[in-house]
This record gives structure tokens, C-alpha cells and sequence, in this order.
């Protein structure tokens, strides 16, 4: 990605008076999100911003942190002299990156059982990812279920649809796939390993191997120290 397109500015609205982060790629977008920022989309921007009934202390606490945690990976950053700052967070592999790490165990199986066997992190009945998914609706529709103003149950109520309707189709989907995926014992076509040579009994020099290619390897996301901080 061009450097125009990781630089950010974070700079108080001289129109609104609103703490506002605009540029930046979609890891910055995170960072600014684990920092207390806002997604806005607008028609011809997008852009972040703080959330609302803040005092200026704490608006000025949150895009100081948010500046620190930019720079450290990288990202040059315009910002306000009153929210920048020497201090360089540490940088921890997100939940989501390990998540992700999964798709590129998928990417890299040369067999059914591989595939089965990452997919298998994801429906495990006790701790898998989608049974953790389903957790996080759900208590978030029994918070939003106690805090007494007039849309929240309605909230609440969608919360549980989707936690026992739409992620519930999903993980029998996927349980499913999984299981097939483990009773087949097969190699993947145009993954398996090949030598590209004729055999000792082959009579013709020239004989090249039609097996397709293999696809490119994608490399793997680090994996998280145990304990290890998550923002």
C-alpha cells in the first residue's frame, strides 16, 4: 500500500468541535476502534470519531492513545500538538488476526483431514469459535435486556434471533462441511505433493507432468504467546 494511503490525520473539527481520525487502511481502522474511536460512513467519506459526552481530558486521553498505538507499527500520523506523544504501546496479536490464522491453515491443506482438522476450531461444541460467538450474543442481549431504555429490549430480542437463528444455521452448516470433510481420507487434486518425473518404465524423454500447479502458499499469522495481552 502507497504511503499516502497509511498516513493519517487526527485533529479536533474547527466546524464541530469532534475529535476526528480520517485516512488510513483497515488495520489503522482497528486500531482506532480497540482505541474508543467511532466508525462513521458518509456518502463521499469515511472517517472516526470519539464518542459523544466526553470532557475534553478524557477526548485528549483517547486520541493521545490512539496516536501512540499508530506509530508504533508504523503509521505517520498529523496530528494536534496536544495529542502527540513519544510513548510507543506494544503491538499484540489481535483475537481476529488468530481467527484469521485458521483461513490460512484451510489455504494450506493438502488433505481432507487438514482442512477438517482447522475447521475444527471453529465447531468444537465447547469451546469453538462459533459456540464462543454464540456466548457473546448472547450476553450482550442480556445486557442490553437491563438497561431500561425504550429500544433496548427490542435489541436484546434481535440479539437472540441472531445468536439462535442466522449463527445457528451457520454452525450447522459448518458442522456438517467438517464432518464430511474428516469421513473422506482424500488428498486435495492440485494440492498433493508431486515430483513432476516419469516413472523408471517411462518411454518418452520428454514426458512433463499435467498436474496443475500448486496454489500459492499464503504465509501464516504468528501465533499468539499463551497469556499473552489482547487490546
Amino acid at each position: 500500500m502507497a504511503l499516502a494511503d497509511r498516513l493519517l490525520t487526527l485533529r479536533r473539527d474547527v466546524h464541530s468541535g469532534e475529535v476526528l481520525a480520517r485516512g488510513g487502511d483497515a488495520e489503522a481502522h482497528s486500531i482506532l476502534q480497540r482505541s474508543g474511536f467511532i466508525p462513521v460512513v458518509r456518502l463521499h467519506e469515511d472517517y472516526h470519531r470519539l464518542p459523544t459526552g466526553l470532557d475534553a481530558s478524557e477526548e485528549a486521553r483517547l486520541a493521545t492513545r490512539a496516536v501512540a498505538r499508530l506509530k508504533a507499527v508504523g503509521y505517520p500520523v498529523d496530528c494536534e500538538p496536544a495529542f502527540d506523544t513519544e510513548r510507543r504501546e506494544p503491538h499484540y496479536l489481535p483475537l481476529g488476526a488468530q481467527v484469521a490464522a485458521i483461513a490460512d491453515r484451510v489455504r494450506e491443506a493438502e488433505t481432507t483431514e487438514d482442512a477438517a482438522d482447522a475447521l475444527t476450531e471453529l465447531t468444537a461444541a465447547h469451546d469453538g469459535i462459533l459456540a464462543a460467538l454464540r456466548e457473546v450474543l448472547l450476553a450482550t442481549a442480556d445486557f442490553y435486556q437491563g438497561l431500561g431504555q425504550g429500544p433496548d429490549p427490542y435489541y436484546a430480542q434481535r440479539l437472540r434471533f441472531l445468536a439462535d437463528e442466522r449463527l445457528g444455521a451457520i454452525t450447522s452448516d459448518v458442522h456438517h462441511l467438517r464432518n464430511d470433510l474428516a469421513d473422506r481420507h482424500e488428498p486435495h487434486p492440485q494440492r498433493t505433493a508431486c515430483e513432476g518425473e516419469g516413472s523408471d518404465t517411462e518411454r518418452e524423454a520428454s514426458a512433463v507432468c499435467a498436474c496443475p500447479p500448486p496454489p500459492p502458499r499464503v504465509a501464516s499469522a504468528p501465533a499468539a504467546a499463551a497469556g499473552g495481552r489482547r487490546r
